[in-house]
Formats: structure tokens, C-alpha cells, sequence
């Protein structure tokens, strides 16, 4: 039985090996994870370091008076003077990011939301017009003879406790999840590879002809698409540590709040890696083996990337708390330890709860692919 099991991984090995398109599929892959991470950090640089000339832009429908003039000049807000309509016009072609219309002592605020640096600028004439609001009261006090002390009867500060690490853990939290998509995409191939392309070119039927227990087999083909499976996720996750160090070394966004990724991060997430790739490995060979053709299979397996990847960033986007519920979910559970990792955060609970809930799934799918090949359905797709 053993001999029988080491034959049909050494098959297996061997013709996913030696296939480029699987080599491909395990190595190229990854290397997506550190273009994720440079490109989204330099974004995150670009957003902190922006210069104010990229939305300063603003146009009044109405002339400053002396203090206006004064806190626009401070404020270095590029402004100028039109009608409503000439206003609305630059704003529509991007000549500027927002124009003020004043009826009164009400002033109205027209911006663009979808676009970022008019949000920006609206920011900015916020703060012009509350320094402006101030002086004005602070005269009008002036002639009332009334201290002025009177405006700062309620003062309120701010005081940073935690540092931000938004953009450290951003970062992260998405580089964890395209490791579990890059997992994904390599089971496919060789697990549609071993199981519909077989029998698409003839050799499982005699394959299952030999004295060869269906369990073996099946082991075969799963520890040979898992072990190709874990390859791309440790060489994704070393390729993220050390995509995460350069960008430490390289944007000013890590100086105060680096990117450190700890031992125990790396262990839990080496297991979730192992897992992982078990349990993908399992499902795509049950799904693969209902199909007539490698093609077939393909097509089929296609939507296993985005339920694999669209849950957890969901979760990330929103998110979402950890919790016993959670880690029971197939994919999710996954996405969520992941997640807490991205913050510093290894909940053993949760941790074990995946652990248990994914060897209970991996185990039904094992089961299954077996039953399946015991009755010989797998060679007609029944």
C-alpha cells in the first residue's frame, strides 16, 4: 500500500514538474505580491507627500475683503473671481476644484466628489473659511467690548494614542490575500491537469486498471497539487517579507510606523499556508473530476479565485471582527486570520477553530474524490 501511494506521488510529482505552464503558474504567480505592495505604497507616499498646487484651485463669485484676501495668501489657495456660470464651466473641465457662491452670510460650497483633489480642496476653503468666521467674530467682540476669551470657553485638542499604521497594515492585509489567490491559481492547473486532462488523453482509465487502491491515488494526486500549492504560498509570503522590508527602506510613510511582520506571524501564517493549499488542493480536484475535459475543468474551477479572494476582502474592506463563528466558514475563516496577522493580532481560538473546521471539509472532499473513483463515475462524469 505504501509503495503503491509513493509510486503514484512520484507520477505525480514528476508530471507536475516538469509541465511548464504548472512551474509557471507556481512561481510567476507570486510575483504579482511585491508589484502589490510597491505600487500600493508608493500610492500611499504619493497621497502623504502631495503638493498643495494639486488642489488649491478654487473660484469665488463674489470679491474678498481685506482679511479674506489675508488667509486665502496664508492658506495658499489659488483663487479666483467669476460669475456662477464661468465657475461651473472650469469646474466641469478641471480648470478649478471648487467654487464658493455667497448669498448673505451664507456661503455654498460647489465640488466634484468624484474627484479626489476637489475633495481635498474642499478640506482646504473649510479651514479658510473657520479662521475666517473667527476674525469676524473677534471684531465684532472688539466692539462690543466683550473679552474675547469668550470663544475659547470650550477647547478641544487632539492627542494621538496609537500610532497610524493604516497604511502599514493596508498593505498587509492585501498582500496576505493575493498569497491565499496565488495558492488558488496554482492548485488549478494541476489539479485539472491530473484529473479531467488524464482522462481526456486516455491514461486514467488505465490508470484506475491497475491494482492500485482508489485511496492511493487519490493521496497522490492531493499531496502532489498541495505540495505545488505550498511551494507558491511560501515563495509568495518571502517574497512579501521581503517586499515589505525594501518599503520600509524606501517610503517615507514607514518611517514612523515599518512594516514588521514577527516569528509568530510567519508561523501562523506558514500553517494557514498548509492548510490552505489542503484544503484548496481537495476542492479542486473534486470539482476538476466531474469534468469531461481539461477545458471543461477549467472553466469549472475559474470562480474558485474570486470566492477564495472576494470574502476576505470584503471582510478587510469593512472590517470585520474575528470571532469562534467566523473561523468556521470555509474560505472565510482563512481570510480572517489573515486578517488579525495584517494588525499583530493571533487568536489561538480562532486559530484552532479553522484548524478543526478545514481538516472536517478537507476530510468530506477526500471522501468523496474517493467514493467517486471507487465507483469508476469519475471515467463517465455521471
Amino acid at each position: 500500500m505504501k509503495s503503491n501511494l509513493k509510486y503514484i506521488l512520484k507520477k505525480e510529482l514528476r508530471e507536475v514538474f516538469r509541465d511548464k505552464k504548472s512551474l509557471m503558474m507556481m512561481l510567476i504567480v507570486p510575483i504579482m505580491i511585491p508589484l502589490v505592495i510597491l505600487g500600493m505604497s508608493s500610492l500611499f507616499n504619493t497621497q502623504m507627500n502631495l503638493d498643495i498646487s494639486t488642489y488649491n484651485r478654487v473660484g469665488f463669485s463674489y470679491s474678498f475683503d481685506l482679511v479674506e484676501e489675508e488667509i486665502a495668501r496664508n492658506l495658499n489657495i489659488d483663487y479666483q473671481f467669476d460669475s456662477p456660470e464661468n465657475l461651473q464651466n472650469q469646474l466641469e473641465n478641471g480648470s478649478i476644484l471648487l467654487y464658493v457662491l455667497k448669498d448673505g452670510n451664507h456661503y455654498t460650497l460647489k465640488y466634484n466628489a468624484n474627484n479626489g483633489n476637489s475633495s481635498l480642496a474642499l478640506g482646504l476653503v473649510k479651514t479658510f473659511y473657520e479662521q475666517y468666521k473667527r476674525v469676524l467674530q473677534e471684531q465684532q467682540l472688539d466692539l462690543l467690548n466683550v473679552d474675547k476669551s469668550v470663544l475659547d470657553m470650550v477647547i478641544v485638542t487632539e492627542e494621538q494614542v496609537l500610532e497610524n499604521t493604516f497604511a502599514s497594515t493596508y498593505i498587509v492585509g492585501y498582500a496576505f490575500l493575493f498569497i491565499l489567490m496565488a495558492i488558488t491559481i496554482s492548485a488549478t492547473y494541476p489539479a485539472t491537469d491530473t484529473t479531467a486532462g488524464e482522462k481526456e488523453r486516455g491514461t486514467l482509465e488505465t490508470l484506475l486498471t491497475f491494482p492500485i487502491r482508489s485511496r492511493d491515488i487519490i493521496l497522490g494526486k492531493l499531496f502532489s497539487v498541495t505540495l505545488s500549492s505550498i511551494v507558491t504560498g511560501i515563495v509568495s509570503l518571502i517574497l512579501a517579507i521581503i517586499s515589505f522590508q525594501f518599503a520600509n527602506c524606501s517610503f517615507e510613510i514607514y518611517e514612523s510606523t515599518p512594516i514588521v511582520i514577527t516569528l509568530p506571524q510567519i508561523f501562523v501564517s506558514v500553517l494557514v499556508i498548509i492548510i490552505f493549499s489542503i484544503f484548496m488542493s481537495g476542492l479542486c480536484i473534486a470539482i476538476a473530476s466531474q469534468s469531461k475535459t481539461f477545458k471543461e475543468a477549467q472553466s469549472a474551477l475559474t470562480p474558485l479565485t474570486f470566492v477564495s479572494f472576494f470574502p476576505g476582502m470584503i471582510a478587510f474592506m469593512i472590517e470585520v471582527e474575528n470571532n469562534f463563528w467566523y473561523s468556521m466558514i470555509p474560505f472565510l475563516n482563512f481570510s480572517m486570520i489573515l486578517n488579525d496577522l495584517s494588525v499583530g493580532i493571533i487568536s489561538i481560538s480562532c486559530l484552532v477553530t479553522m484548524v478543526i473546521s478545514s481538516l472536517l471539509c478537507i476530510s468530506v472532499v477526500i471522501w468523496y474524490i474517493i467514493f467517486q473513483y471507487k465507483t469508476e463515475k469519475v471515467l463517465f462524469s455521471i
